[in-house]
């Protein structure tokens, strides 16, 4: 199990690093995360909903994402609430202390998911969550230490240097467990250094000195590397020598609860495209596409668009030629108007829409999570993606839908989307409609890029993946991997 001084250590980051490393020697390897908070998620095989990180760790085990990888996610709809997933299906939502006194029913639901990856898999990497020295959290904790006291895991700590105070982060973090927790952790590990290590030998023989615990390896700083980040926006963007062929400007309004950012990753590492997140209007300085992204919490973050003058800058931007597209919770504030008459997301009731499209939205209970495949409308261009909202719009504009598509596990056809009559609003259900070479470049040029350079942001993914993997394994060498994991290696 990987535990982290903090909240963005580098624990997913390093899960990640390890579960391709192990694929790569053939091992049999899955990743886990009994709890995960974001509002970054994806569908799995079985058509349930996990933490998107959990999907990528999948990815660099060559495994489809399951539900059993995550088996409690919390999406936050308000500073002290958030929606209760278990085993890929929402359940309702919970404030803050309701889901800490519901937290011991689900120590079976965690360790019974875990079990069931054991089963098939020879080693199965667990991330935690957060710190495991949150002392205000330790009674019920099914993320961190209360999870590795359940299942007998050993542990391993990283530490991001490049936060500073490394030391006082790993000895501080290492003291505040239990005797039978600190018993358990076999090593720590330094991530994001930069420099000569040789300037860290002092500290870290006090560290083992003081802790009895071996420091694993220190990681470097890796520049320029791209793994989609867990929840929060990452602040990494392309290098800016390969950025100098930018000719397309996308905006993206930052709005509070916006979810599934990952869409636009692709976006932001096209050599030919500026992307950027705003949240205040008065960065606006202009742009060729305005994207808005999902959102899970859709009235309170298109109010929030509203009251910040979001929407007379999009009305401004159509006016003078701009494209505007909306992604799920984004397509619905295209609408005329969004109703949630059973308080599904908020309190009951409607908003007035931004009026781009004319439809109208109505929130329902049930959420729709599947995988789809099909087809642009209108030129047949194969997309592939993930549909995770709930509600259901209706009205004309969906008479001029943008994808044909169906389930992957059924061959019904029906469509999706709406694009409007002088094709300047386009919105869509569907995440990771930019993630495919052949449809990217379609939209883009559809957005004003005259000439596109070919980008197979899929195979860039991976290639990250490949180089972090390598890194870290100079760091953390496969041979220490199988003595930390009592590996015998088995062939997957």
């Amino acid at each position: 199990m990987v535990q982290g001084t903090t909240s963005d250590a580098g624990k997913s980051i390093l899960v990640t690093a390890l579960c391709r490393i192990l694929a790569r020697h053939k091992v049999g390897v899955a990743p886990f995360k009994p709890q995960n908070m974001a509002l970054n998620s994806a569908v799995t095989i079985e058509g349930g909903e996990i933490g998107r990180a959990q999907a990528v760790q999948a990815e660099a085990c060559y495994l489809p994402a399951s539900v059993a990888m995550n088996p409690v996610l919390l999406k936050p709809n308000s500073d002290c609430g958030s929606q209760v997933i278990v085993n890929g299906r929402a359940i309702g939502n919970m404030q803050a202390k309701e889901y800490h006194e519901f937290k011991p029913e689900l120590l079976e639901t965690v360790t019974d998911a875990h079990r069931a990856l054991q089963e098939k898999y020879s080693v199965v990497v667990v991330e935690g969550a957060g710190s495991p020295a949150e002392i205000n959290l330790r009674e019920h904790d099914i993320a961190n230490m209360g999870f590795a006291e359940r299942v007998d895991c050993p542990v391993i700590i990283v530490a991001d240097i490049d936060r500073g105070g490394v030391f006082a982060h790993l000895l501080g973090t290492y003291e505040l467990l239990s005797e039978s927790e600190q018993q358990r952790v076999k090593g720590f590990v330094i991530n994001r250094f930069r420099g000569d290590v040789s300037l860290l030998e002092s500290g870290l023989r006090w560290l083992e000195e003081r802790t009895s615990v071996p420091v694993l390896g220190v990681i470097p700083y890796i520049q320029n590397l791209h793994i989609e980040a867990e929840d929060s926006i990452s602040q990494n963007q392309k290098d800016n020598a390969a950025s100098r062929y930018q000719q397309l400007k996308v905006v993206i309004p930052a709005y509070p609860r916006a979810s599934n950012h990952t869409d636009f990753d692709v976006l932001r590492m096209h050599p030919q495209v500026d992307c950027q997140f705003m949240k205040g209007v008065q960065q606006f300085n202009g742009a060729d596409l305005i994207i808005l992204p999902g959102s899970k919490s859709v009235r309170s973050d298109l109010q929030w668009l509203i009251e910040s003058g979001w929407q007379a800058i999009i009305e401004r931007h159509l006016r003078l030629g701009g494209k505007v597209v909306g992604i799920c919770g984004g397509f619905q504030m295209l609408g005329k108007a969004i109703h949630d008459p059973d308080a599904v997301e908020s309190a009951a009731g409607s908003s007035n829409a931004l009026s781009l499209l004319n439809m109208e939205t109505t929130l329902t209970g049930e959420k729709t999570l599947r995988n789809v495949q099909g087809v642009s409308v209108d030129k047949h261009i194969p997309v592939t993606g993930y549909e995770i909202h709930a509600g259901v719009s209706q009205g004309e504009a969906l008479d001029s839908p943008v994808f044909s598509i169906s389930h992957k596990d059924s061959s019904e056809t029906f469509f999706d989307g709406a694009i409007n009559q002088d094709n300047t609003v386009l919105g869509t259900y569907i995440h990771g409609v930019f993630d495919q070479p052949e449809l990217l470049d379609s939209l883009l040029q559809w957005a004003g890029l005259a000439t596109v350079e070919a980008f197979d942001y899929p195979a860039y993914r991976g290639q990250q993946i490949d180089r972090l993997a390598t890194e870290v394994e100079k760091a953390l060498p496969f041979e220490l991997l199988k003595s930390l994991l009592s590996l015998p290696v088995e062939k997957a």
